[in-house]
């Protein structure tokens, strides 16, 4: 079995605006999506009733990761993405981009996307949830 490192990352009740917006901006596809009220029941955990039709688990394929994502604990405390970026490869300009345009809409845009002395195409961005990206077009011959 080959370790892999995934991105896990916490939403705050915003799971499944993210979902859709992942899936429209990278063609993230959804693997796997589990509620709080699909949990088993349990002396050693209830769900509250205002978490019941929030995301406990979901899981979307982009390219060949998987991020891993959760509400959380909606409502607890801010969730705040912070000291990381998610960083997306791609073969050519015109589709990073056609990503890093989709996901800067509503976000913030860090460093716009341009020719960089290592790549034709790369940018930074932080997303409308607040998750730092990077896009990057893979160099030739790399």
């Amino acid at each position: 079995m080959t370790m892999e490192i995934q991105p896990y990352l916490f939403f705050d009740g915003r799971c499944e605006e993210a979902i859709a917006f992942y899936r429209d901006a990278l063609g993230a596809q959804e693997l796997m999506k589990m509620r709080f009220k699909d949990a088993p029941a349990s002396n050693d955990y209830q769900t509250a009733p205002e978490l019941a039709d929030k995301i406990m688990h979901a899981t979307l394929a982009i390219g060949s990761t998987h991020l891993l994502m959760s509400d959380g604990q909606a409502g607890e405390k801010k969730t705040e993405h912070a000291g990381f970026s998610l960083s997306v490869t791609v073969k050519d300009v015109a589709t990073g981009e056609k990503h890093f345009n989709a996901l800067a809409q509503g976000g913030q845009v860090t460093m716009p996307f341009q020719k960089t002395f290592w790549t034709d195409g790369f940018g930074m961005l932080v997303d409308k949830f607040g998750v730092p990206w990077m896009v990057n077009v893979q160099h030739e011959g790399a």
